[in-house]
């Protein structure tokens, strides 16, 4: 805080937002409508896309651009990567992912959105909901990112018409109620002419909501990370070995839920034996307390073998503990999964393997059918499958802990992250 009580940039909140929506639907261009307005852009940036923008003949400036890095990304005009973008404005910082549309791109989107508290929807006011906006929006729901916004983009195309933009938000409330996602908003939009990106427009009279980047700067994501449940797996074991700090034995890891106070009574997985939180360090500060998803070193009271993959939870609030494990997953490699396959995973901070006991259905992404007859899971197919792993882990369901209930799984051979996990 300054002396005027204002927050300084590190002590602002943070927002992860994703984009999705079909191949030219704008999401490119709407991020660069949203750095552009919102003063976002250095000045050689600018420049430069003017430049690349005058190259290809284009009468305004492509703000597209901005985004789309990739040489190929920029020959055909469409997002491949994803494209990670950080800018702030005087009430938050913002970090966006910028991810692709087509179905063919299906693992990077998972990526981008996996730690995202909000999804851009993007819908074409001319083609309204279709099939890809189906398939975004259940990804979404998959990765249970709390918050949707969907942006009917290309007002200007339509005429501004209310008539069209109610229509579509009438189209996407049909199937919502097949979303796990409480929060859903509607905002019509023009990525190119700026309607309701940062600024009000003057087309659309008849809607009386919020711009886009005052819904992003205003919204409460404070409820989005599990506080109640402590989860601190253990990643390095302190032991400094010198004269001052002869005795120190702490436990270094990230926390992954809940918040850890000073004298807290804690029990320690896989061991289950308890003892009390004796200190809580950070760099040369010593706190009371650390919440997720802060770093810090804990102490215990007592001395416990602990070692890396080991967990610290509150007493009597423990994780589930199993080696049995169901899992929805998105294929990320070109060797399809094999039916009884062994695989590495990783899961918080502990390494094991597994092998694969069931494929029990894919999901047809378009239409959300759920097929028990194709077991074949190729790159980019969403699957339910489950495994059995060779330690127990210490998980949460996806849905009540985003971190503690992934996994990630390793062809051994390659060393290839083949798959992403969310535990049912």
């Amino acid at each position: 805080m300054d002396k005027k009580g204002n927050k300084g940039y590190l002590d602002m909140e943070l927002l992860r937002f994703t984009t999705a929506g079909s191949v030219d639907d704008g999401k490119s261009t709407l991020i660069g409508r949203l750095l552009y307005d919102s003063k976002a852009i250095f000045e050689d940036q600018m420049e430069a896309i003017e430049r690349t923008s005058k190259k290809k003949g284009e009468e305004t400036v492509n703000l597209a651009l901005l985004t789309d890095g990739l040489r190929a990304e920029r020959e055909q005009g469409i997002t491949i990567d994803v494209a990670y973008r950080y800018f702030a404005t005087p009430k938050r910082k913002f970090i966006i992912a910028d991810t692709p549309g087509h179905v063919q791109y299906t693992r990077n989107m998972v990526t981008g959105a996996s730690t995202a508290n909000v999804a851009l929807i993007l819908v074409d006011a001319r083609n309204g909901v279709i099939e890809q906006t189906l398939r975004h929006s259940f990804i979404a729901s998959l990765l249970q990112i709390p918050h949707i916004i969907v942006c009917i983009n290309k007002m200007d195309l339509v005429d501004y018409s209310e008539e069209k933009y109610e229509n579509i938000r009438q189209q996407f409330m049909t199937f919502a109620p097949k979303l796990d996602i409480n929060d859903i908003r509607f905002i019509p939009i023009s990525a190119l002419a700026g309607d309701n990106v940062v600024n009000k427009s003057e087309n659309m009279g008849w809607y009386n909501g919020a711009t886009l980047m005052y819904t992003l700067e205003n919204m409460y994501i404070g409820s989005d990370q599990n506080h109640i449940d402590g989860r601190f797996p253990v990643q390095y074991v302190v032991r400094p070995q010198s004269t001052e700090f002869h005795d120190y034995r702490g436990y270094a890891g990230k926390i992954e839920g809940g918040i850890f106070n000073v004298g807290d009574e804690v029990t320690v997985l896989p061991s289950a034996i308890s003892t009390k939180i004796k200190t809580i360090d950070f760099y040369t500060e010593s706190l009371k307390n650390a919440a997720k998803p802060q770093s810090v070193t804990l102490t215990l009271e007592n001395d416990i073998d602990i070692s890396r993959g080991d967990m610290i939870v509150k007493k009597d609030n423990g994780p589930r503990i199993s080696q049995e494990i169901d899992l929805m997953i998105c294929w990320f490699n070109e060797k399809p999964l094999l039916s009884k396959g062994k695989y590495a995973i990783k899961h918080t901070s502990r390494d094991a393997r597994c092998m694969i006991k069931n494929i029990v259905y894919k999901v047809n992404v378009n239409t959300l059918n759920k097929d028990y007859e194709d077991k074949t899971v190729a790159m980019n197919d969403i699957a339910k499958i489950s495994i059995k792993t060779t330690v127990p882990l210490f998980y949460d369901p996806y849905r009540k802990n985003r971190n503690t209930g992934s996994i990630i799984i390793i062809d051994e051979g390659t060393n290839e992250t083949v798959a992403a996990g969310m535990i049912i």
